[in-house]
């Protein structure tokens, strides 16, 4: 095997899943640290923490080759005061809780991967954010992605390198957002959302997974990386690749004053829509790092 030991703090969710898959082929064992138990399955398996208090999981990242942060609640939902704190709790505690464990270890992992979220550049259409000249927005999602990389830094671990990713809209084929915007195609809603001019910064998820294997390689890479394809598209532009691809000829389009009652409706904010991402990898790609999937015609593809 190519690694010992894979642990995914918080990987029992979609980007969990699809990262320990990824890697139980690479690695003698992948351990997901849950709040629930589980079966193991093959190499895979649970211990269970609950992301607050050090406990006897901690001797799991003991000499491990990579740990991956995924830890916190889903934003897809309204953001209450209750849902704001949980939001912020939730990523906060895990991190920072995960920092003191590493700095006092003392073999701790080689490598730590905190996934927080594209989302932390402003709304941008008049030009690209990348790591060096992005610009930091403003704002409740700011907010938590701001504080949530101060927690990952709050503690020095001079044994264990740090790779800050800033993740982009993941499109998988099972779950995430992908599945949704497909079943709206499906319906024939699949129109612009909005005025269809925001741009969407979006990876598939095998580059997902593919780049944190680039980090566990390449030992001199450290500090702040967009995850995203390097193609960003408008909101229209990706709308319509999906109808193109699937082979339905037209889509509803959807104004704003629709996906605002539709978001009091459906429980959640039109914000994760509406905003415009347009973040690009300047360092994933200086680095020398190939996505496999570039174009999001060429991800929608083998989506479908």
């Amino acid at each position: 095997m190519k690694y010992n030991k894979i642990i995914l703090a918080g990987g029992n969710g979609y980007l969990g899943t699809v990262l320990a898959n990824y890697y139980k082929d690479k690695a003698t064992e992948v351990v997901i640290l849950s709040r629930h138990e589980k079966e193991t399955d093959h190499n895979i398996r649970t211990v269970v923490w609950d992301g607050k208090h050090w406990g006897k999981w901690a001797a799991e990242l003991v000499n491990a080759d990579m740990l991956i942060n995924l830890c916190g609640k889903n934003v897809n939902c309204r953001y209450t005061e209750k849902n704001k704190k949980e939001i912020f709790a939730s990523r906060l505690l895990p991190t920072e809780l995960l920092g003191q464990v590493i700095h006092d270890l003392v073999e701790p992992p080689k490598l730590w991967i905190n996934v927080t979220s594209a989302t932390i550049y402003r709304h941008a259409e008049d030009r690209p954010q990348d790591e060096e000249t992005g610009e930091i927005g403003e704002g409740f999602s700011v907010n938590v992605c701001t504080s949530w990389e101060s927690a990952f830094n709050k503690y020095d671990t001079p044994k264990t390198r740090k790779i800050t990713l800033r993740m982009a809209m993941v499109l998988g084929r099972h779950d995430g957002v992908f599945p949704r915007l497909l079943n709206l195609v499906k319906l024939g809603m699949g129109g612009k959302q909005g005025n269809g001019k925001q741009y969407m910064s979006w990876v598939h998820e095998l580059d997902v997974a593919r780049s944190t294997e680039w980090f566990a390689d390449h030992p001199e890479l450290q500090g702040i990386f967009n995850c995203t394809a390097p193609n960003p598209v408008t909101d229209d532009e990706f709308m319509h690749t999906i109808r193109k691809v699937y082979g339905f000829p037209f889509g509803l389009p959807s104004p704003k004053w629709l996906l605002e009652a539709g978001s009091v409706i459906i429980g959640t904010e039109t914000e994760l829509i509406l905003k415009s991402r347009w973040v690009v990898p300047t360092k994933l790609l200086a680095s020398g790092f190939e996505f496999e999937y570039g174009k999001v015609a060429d991800a929608v593809k083998s989506l479908l």
